[in-house]
């Protein structure tokens, strides 16, 4: 069996701006769109798993403790949200860089019509978001037979 990917040609020019981003110290779009006129000022890069039983979504979020995250299902989308806060300044210390990306974050995901929104788990340990959704048997359409008079 193999997985097939579908090509999303606008999907290389963000990468592009994001490499260009990156170079001159801009914040990333990860791909990531907010809204229509907006986006986060960052989004935690993630890792989709599968296996038969379950899908596994691990999302990196550094730095963040469990109570600024949330996580939401609502109308078949898994949303993940939060807010990296940097630290107050201080008058006693000079900063020299600053490259950590801080601010608000959303995350969301379709999810396939195999996963049971009730049974979602999350845990949350070294700064890693574990999200496990379990995998149920899709719902057949229900046939409904219409009486003609």
């Amino acid at each position: 069996m193999s997985n097939i990917t579908r090509w999303n040609p606008m999907g290389e020019f963000e990468d592009l701006f994001d490499r260009y981003n990156r170079l001159f110290n801009l914040p990333r779009t990860n791909g990531e769109r907010e809204g229509m006129f907006g986006r986060s000022d960052w989004a935690p890069v993630v890792d989709i798993k599968e296996t038969e039983a379950a899908f596994t979504i691990e999302a990196e979020l550094p730095g963040m403790k469990r109570e600024d995250v949330k996580v939401t299902v609502h109308d078949g989308v898994l949303a993940i949200a939060g807010e990296r806060k940097q630290e107050e300044e201080s008058h006693d210390k000079k900063v020299h860089r600053i490259e950590r990306v801080y601010g608000s974050f959303t995350r969301r995901f379709t999810l396939p019509d195999n996963v049971d929104p009730s049974s979602i788990a999350a845990s949350f340990k070294d700064g890693i978001l574990t999200l496990t959704l379990n995998k149920v048997e899709p719902q057949e359409p229900k046939a409904i037979e219409v009486e003609v008079h």
